[in-house]
């Protein structure tokens, strides 16, 4: 069996995920409390496979090494946040942000600047300790599944002839999304500015 991409580091690269894990759960029960509701639907979190880690080492024109792995590319560690609304992707990013042992590498907000192709999401780059990257995609849930959906249509074995129309398609149906997301907004800040007291 081939020695392992990210050598011996397999049980920090556990436990810096678990941390990670463990202080979103106490940044979702922290804000439960502050504002009466969990500002996250989920959150999935994984360590890239192996074989996924050699093949975008092969695909960016890098080593097969833990260098490679844990040096270069910096989304070995990753974790999905999926938030109700837009406002609380934001929320969520700066209480990763205040984190005293992580430190911002990089960041990417294609809510606010969409990708041509109308993908949204917030991206993050985290080091951790001082030792291993953390990639962390916020989003709604609007975002998650036109995100998921889209997936679907790109790796599809036979796909669709006409591809400028699914391009624009997949464009028109991610705007409305946006759309819904900001009218959903607007609607929970209506609510809660109508349970302020005067």
């Amino acid at each position: 069996m081939a020695e392992s991409i990210y050598g011996d580091n397999l049980p920090q690269m556990q436990d810096v995920m678990k941390r990670l894990e463990d202080r979103i759960s106490e940044i979702r029960e922290e804000l439960k409390k502050k504002y009466g509701s969990d500002p996250v639907e989920h959150c999935l979190s994984r360590i890239k496979s192996e074989e996924s880690m050699r093949e975008k080492c092969r695909r960016k024109g890098l080593p097969e090494t833990e260098e490679s792995a844990l040096g270069v590319l910096t989304d070995a560690i990753g974790l999905r946040i999926v938030c109700a609304f837009v406002e609380d992707v934001y929320t969520i990013r700066d209480y990763l942000a205040a984190m005293p042992d992580c430190t911002v590498v990089q960041e990417k907000d294609y809510i606010r600047h969409a990708k041509p192709n109308g993908y949204r999401s917030y991206h993050m780059i985290l080091r951790v300790d001082d030792a291993y990257f953390a990639e962390i995609q916020l989003r709604t849930i609007s975002m998650d599944t036109w995100a998921a959906l889209e997936h679907h249509l790109k790796y599809k074995k036979n796909p669709a002839a006409n591809t400028d129309l699914l391009v624009r398609e997949l464009k028109r149906c991610a705007d409305e999304l946006a759309a819904t997301d900001m009218s959903m907004q607007t609607l929970r800040n209506m609510i809660y500015r109508d349970e302020l007291p005067e």
